[in-house]
């Protein structure tokens, strides 16, 4: 587990779409933060709508929701305005270093091994295709996503993603 010293100077580091600090973010409210794999998985559609549902909430909560992707800004707005929150904090990283840091350390996998997974079909049939979509892979397919609920410059709770599947319950892991 990383220091608080740690995270803080990460945190300086990273800037929104907007240009604003994660540090400064998290140290004007606690922060839930979603690191999404890329926009053409089903499941990370999802998220993005999961998170706009309970929006209201979060907010009543004094949580704000600040989203970690892989694309460029551009192929990352339509995502988000279509499901209604486009102007939600995000983070672009293209590179993957942020969920590489020894920080967050969000592990790589094989695409094509998810296909083999149970738990993935049992996703796309429950309605995660039908509802969201699947796309191109255009940004990069190996890297697994992740939650971070962080209060100031420590997180607080993790949650790190078994398959791309796995349906996190967002309210529980920010208290």
């Amino acid at each position: 587990m990383s220091t608080t010293d740690e995270v803080a100077q990460l945190l300086t580091s990273i800037h929104t779409e907007s240009g604003a600090s994660l540090l400064s973010l998290v140290e004007g409210s606690p922060v839930l933060l979603i690191f999404l794999r890329h926009f053409g998985c089903s499941f990370c559609r999802q998220a993005i709508s999961d998170v706009a549902e309970i929006r209201g909430e979060l907010a009543r909560r004094g949580v704000r929701p600040v989203f970690v992707h892989l694309g460029t800004p551009e192929r990352a707005k339509p995502f988000f305005d279509y499901y209604g929150i486009g102007d939600v904090e995000r983070v672009s990283d293209p590179e993957a270093k942020i969920y590489q840091d020894p920080v967050f350390q969000l592990s790589r996998i094989n695409p094509w091994l998810t296909l083999l997974q149970p738990s993935v079909w049992a996703g796309w049939l429950k309605g995660a295709i039908f509802e969201h979509g699947i796309g191109a892979i255009k940004e990069d397919g190996h890297q697994k996503q992740g939650l971070f609920f962080l209060k100031g410059p420590k997180i607080v709770r993790q949650f790190r993603y078994r398959t791309i599947a796995d349906e996190p319950d967002y309210l529980k892991l920010v208290g």
